[in-house]
């Protein structure tokens, strides 16, 4: 599985996911000029890069016929 290229493509959606997230949630502790700017901007590109990250998962699953 680890040899598997496509592996290789779903961890790194998947961590884009969580840098994303931890992004949105870093400027929404802090507050101020940055949050009210890319709040929303971050979430919209959260919910895309999580959309991104299952369809992979279940490409993944798919073509190596998950039971």
């Amino acid at each position: 599985m680890a040899s598997d290229p496509l592996f290789y493509v779903m961890a790194i959606a998947m961590l884009a996911v969580v840098a994303i997230l931890l992004t949105g949630i870093g400027g929404f502790a802090r507050g101020g000029e940055f949050n009210r700017k890319y709040a929303n901007k971050l979430m919209r590109w959260r919910i895309i890069a999580q959309f991104v990250a299952v369809m992979l998962i279940l490409l993944f699953v798919w073509l190596r016929g998950g039971n």
